[in-house]
């Protein structure tokens, strides 16, 4: 796996969010719906980020398993999370979801951990953007797991940057 240069602004937007209390300060502030389904930052490096969302009532369907938008939040966070970390320092980026693919490959029940490893291929998308004067995309992929390993879920998720 290719390892990135870990930038100071990088490194201290992982820090303030990787305080619990900064955390969900943010996403009352900026994604309260993440915020009230329990979504949690497990783990962020610049290669890869890990969110979890509970099966709680908040986060239930019908069928007694997790909502699929309550998935397609955590996953979208994954790869969101990363993005915000590597458009830190860089200027003004804009960074919009675009696109969104889903498989859903068996019933989500517990604690669903999504894992994004797209933190290389974002940056050198943010790279290209900045050097082009150009939006560009990239597709990332975050997959989710259940407490017994299982793919419960995987998205593609399109991201476009724009640096200005």
């Amino acid at each position: 796996m290719h390892t990135l240069p870990d930038t100071p602004a990088a490194a201290a937007f992982r820090r303030t969010i990787s305080s619990p209390l900064k955390l969900r300060l943010f996403m009352l502030r900026s994604l309260p719906m993440a915020y009230l389904a329990g979504l949690r930052l497990r783990e962020i490096t610049p290669e890869r980020a890990v969110i979890t969302v509970p099966f709680k009532y908040l986060t239930q369907n019908p069928f007694r398993s997790i909502y699929f938008a309550c998935l397609s939040m955590a996953a979208e966070m994954a790869s969101g999370m990363l993005a915000m970390m590597h458009i830190q320092g860089q200027g003004r980026v804009s960074m919009l979801v675009v696109g969104l693919e889903a498989e859903f490959t068996k019933k989500a029940v517990g604690l669903i951990a999504f894992t994004s490893e797209d933190g290389p291929r974002i940056a050198q998308t943010i790279a290209d953007s900045r050097a082009s004067g150009e939006g560009r995309t990239v597709v990332c992929t975050s997959t989710g797991v259940d407490q017994a390993g299982d793919v419960v879920a995987t998205f593609r998720i399109t991201w476009s940057f724009r640096a200005k």
